[in-house]
């Protein structure tokens, strides 16, 4: 109905069928409907399979049915801008109202809560408790245009269902009703998002089709742009698309039905060779069948489907075809389960499937004997390929209707989906290096390594292997008695980094010896790999942008990580230097200045922090003086610094053991500064709680724009384990939200 949401439109219903003294069932796992949960009416969780009554209702809310809303006034609901009042979480909100009894008693009352901090908040933010009631409660008199008994289920009249199954290419549903299908669909069909889970063909029952000529790739083009559905992926020579080369296209719009489309095979078989190019005949050359498929993989209404899509948006850009719109089935699993477990296909596959996808190397072999795919036999690829494009579109099935069922749908298509081909292109554009100035700089950290390498062994008086952990602690702890050395389970001595650090503040010895491990770091991470990295295409290095690579939303960069290239160094700072600008143009660095910082000030709501930033001040400063009591004017450098550890400390729940680690001080002291700095701002202490408790309860935690990041280990028995992963909790919707804003 026009001006209605369907929850209140199910909400009269539930009311007119009990008035009736009818039993209701809601088949629902949207929250806001506990409100309506009776004696009489239950819920139906279809993704939990589990029924749920009031029971459910107060385990969840902490309250009966009727106290729903009054605890969604409270805590708010940012995914559908209810305000709430800031810093009450769920289960405050239930020790309010179980205290007071109900919303309007409690903000009459307001004045008498002994917290100061939520006695202010209460007072101040009544209006918007009251409006985020309002915007909560369903509304259960809806004038509704059809009785109970209308809509009663009637007897099928299976000749009129059977054509208009028939017609849309209901295949699976018209086998049920003992029907067969008279002809291919006629239509654009939704068959591929309507089927009943546990409907579709098995993988085991299967048609997958080799296409060489172009009639029949024109049908099989036809016949998605109809369906107005697609799944495709490509076959090439590589993983990394800048050196990759296309070699064949699979497609499926019907689950059960795909096809391989080989453009690029090879054979060692001179008989089987096309003479004019050296690839197996009967293959369609590649601008034939690309112009055959490019109007439907640009046609914005066949949607294109994907696993990993960008790097099948790459392989198309390259021969200027812009494939959208697109769906990732990679994605989608990221958004529903971020740093719960892997999104590749094989992972999701055996996941909602129970099916273990071909594996790549029973196709191309493994070790020296691999072979890149253009020469892997004709009808091996097409199990291999055309499986692929079926595997995905019956992941899409399963995995697109959750987002909404989850209430995630807006994640992944405002944040994450349109970030594929804008990371797409960022890749293929990558970013033009010097050569010539890497070169020279290996050379320079080659010489300066020798050198070094000549004194230590001077004072070592006998060559070592500076590379060889158990060989420097030898050199160390045994020929030169140096105190403060660790032994590992195996029994030599350990000489990581915080180890030797310790010694090399008294000791210019062990001082070279990590002079000598960072530049044969910076030597062979930077600047020998880098010139290794540089695409002879293009004369420009390409990172890739993993896009489900993390628990938060973050992009991380690899094959090279360029998110990691050192700055605070003189040394890290000149390998930047050989990152340049195209003549007539410009680098720019961008950045937010202290952006977590400033999030974790306004999802705390603490107002000191948040008037701090708006007035533009020292935010560092701006802490000390308030832990340390210092006045602004006789801040000292020393102070600043640790107020500035602690800061940044404090979002990734750092420990007294940790902060002490960090300003060299003892735990004591530095388990004194955290219990101060919380002191100031108790806001924080009971953000950082309620956190904890959310992800306890769900398993994951949210960041400001809904994007849930799964935390593992948060009920772990293991006490170690447990801390870390609430470490983790605390930070995730801080640096997840930063993410998400970054993103958009």
């Amino acid at each position: 109905m026009e001006g209605f949401e369907a929850d209140d439109l199910i909400a009269t219903y539930a009311r007119i069928a009990t008035e009736q003294g009818r039993k209701v069932t809601i088949v629902s796992s949207d929250k806001d409907l506990m409100q309506l949960v009776t004696d009489n009416v239950v819920m139906f969780d279809p993704m939990k399979d589990k029924v749920l009554g009031i029971d459910d209702v107060i385990e969840k809310f902490g309250v009966r049915p009727d106290r729903v809303i009054d605890i969604q006034a409270l805590a708010g609901d940012a995914v559908d801008n209810v305000p709430g009042v800031p810093g009450i979480g769920v289960k405050t909100a239930a020790l309010l109202i179980n205290e007071y009894g109900d919303l309007d008693t409690l903000l009459e009352r307001a004045g008498e809560i002994k917290q100061p901090k939520r006695r202010e908040t209460l007072l101040n933010n009544a209006d918007d408790a009251r409006l985020s009631r309002r915007l909560v409660t369903l509304d259960t008199q809806v004038d509704v245009p059809y009785a109970l008994d209308d809509l009663a289920v009637l007897d099928v009249d299976v000749s009129k269902l059977g054509d208009f199954l028939d017609f849309h290419g209901f295949k699976s549903v018209l086998t049920r009703l003992g029907q067969k299908s008279s002809s291919a669909p006629q239509s654009a069909s939704n068959e591929n998002t309507l089927q009943i889970e546990g409907d579709e063909p098995s993988l085991s029952d299967n048609t997958y089709t080799m296409i060489t000529d172009t009639d029949t790739l024109q049908q099989w083009v036809d016949e998605a742009t109809a369906r107005g559905i697609c799944a495709f992926d490509t076959e090439t020579t590589s993983l990394t698309p800048s050196r990759a080369e296309l070699v064949g296209i699979s497609l499926a719009s019907t689950v059960g039905e795909a096809c391989y489309i080989p453009l690029a095979h090879k054979s060692g078989e001179a008989d089987l060779l096309d003479p004019t190019g050296g690839h197996i005949k009967d293959q369609i050359p590649m601008d034939e069948a690309l112009a055959i498929l490019k109007p439907m993989l640009t046609d914005p209404s066949v949607l294109k489907i994907a696993q990993n899509a960008k790097y099948d948006w790459q392989m198309f850009a390259a021969y200027d075809i812009d494939v959208a719109p697109i769906d990732d089935t990679m994605m989608i699993s990221y958004v529903l389960g971020a740093g719960a477990h892997s999104h590749s296909m094989d992972e999701l596959s055996r996941r909602y499937l129970n099916h273990v996808p071909i594996p790549y190397k029973e196709v191309a072999g493994t070790g020296k004997s691999q072979v890149t795919f253009d020469l892997v036999p004709l009808d091996t690829a097409l199990d291999y390929a055309a499986e692929d494009a079926d595997v995905t579109l019956r992941l899409w099935q399963i995995l697109k209707p959750m987002l909404e069922a989850e209430r995630l749908t807006s994640v992944y298509e405002r944040l994450d989906r349109p970030l594929i081909p804008v990371i797409g292109r960022m890749e293929m554009a990558g970013v033009e290096v010097d050569r010539n100035v890497l070169r020279d700089m290996s050379h320079q950290f080659a010489t300066d390594l020798m050198r070094l390498e000549e004194e230590i062994h001077a004072e070592a008086e006998s060559p070592f292997n500076i590379a060889s952990p158990k060989q420097v602690g030898q050199v160390l702890f045994d020929q030169m008695g140096l105190q403060g050395g660790k032994k590992t389970k195996t029994g030599d001595w350990s000489t990581n980094v915080s180890i030797l650090e310790k010694l090399a503040d008294a000791n210019p010895f062990v001082r070279k010896i990590l002079d000598h491990r960072g530049l044969s770091k910076l030597k062979s991470t930077y600047t020998d790999a880098l010139q290794n990295q540089i695409e002879t295409r293009t004369g420009r290095v390409h990172t890739s942008f993993s896009l489900a690579g993390t628990s938060t939303g973050r992009l991380a960069s690899s094959d090279p990580n360029l998110q990691n290239i050192p700055i605070r160094t003189e040394n890290g700072r000149k390998i930047r230097t050989a990152f340049i600008a195209p003549k007539g143009k410009t680098l720019l660095s961008v950045d937010y200045s202290q952006v977590e910082l400033r999030l974790v000030a306004e999802m705390a709501d603490i107002p000191r922090l948040k008037q701090a930033f708006k007035d533009g001040h020292d935010i560092h400063a701006i802490t000390a003086s308030e832990v340390f009591g210092i006045p602004l004017d006789q801040m000292d450098g020393e102070t600043r610094r640790r107020a500035k550890a602690i800061n940044f400390g404090i979002i990734y729940g750092i420990s007294g053991f940790g902060l002490a680690k960090q300003l060299d001080i003892d735990v004591g002291e530095a388990s004194r500064y955290i219990k101060l700095y919380f002191q100031r701002f108790p806001e924080l202490s009971q953000f950082m709680e309620d956190i904890k408790l959310e992800a306890q309860e769900n398993g994951y935690v949210e960041t400001l724009y809904g994007r849930r990041c799964h935390i593992r280990g948060i009920n772990d028995k293991n006490h170690a384990v447990k801390s870390g992963a609430q470490r983790a909790a605390i930070n995730a919707p801080v640096q997840g939200t930063a993410a998400d804003i970054m993103k958009k």
